[in-house]
């Protein structure tokens, strides 16, 4: 999610759906600053949900950012009969284990 859909979703609607884990964090004073900032500009959301908004955007990035690293294993033919070769990076190990971590 881009930083441009959360104040747009703030400036209408804020999210509700949160697990029962909490995480205990310290913020730099800037970013702390820059949290109560937006609280004040957004009124109907508390901080706590504001940097819950904001680390799911940046999960978001960090998987988009995860490169492809192709492996020995081929998976299936592209529309010239060229070799598609599976993931061998990060990303698949990862989707493991959210959909591990998830489930549980």
């Amino acid at each position: 999610m881009a930083f441009q859909d959360l104040l747009q979703r703030w400036q209408n609607t804020p999210a509700v759906n949160q697990s029962e884990q909490r995480y205990a964090i310290r913020l730099d004073v800037d970013d702390a600053a820059r949290v109560e900032a937006l609280a004040e500009l957004f009124p109907g959301l508390n901080q706590e949900s504001i940097i819950a908004d904001l680390l799911h955007a940046a999960l978001d990035a960090a998987e988009a950012a995860m490169p492809y690293e192709p492996s020995e294993e081929i998976i299936g033919r592209d529309d010239h009969g060229d070799p598609l070769f599976a993931d061998g990076g990060l990303t698949p190990r990862y989707v493991e284990l959210v959909r591990k971590l998830r489930a549980q």
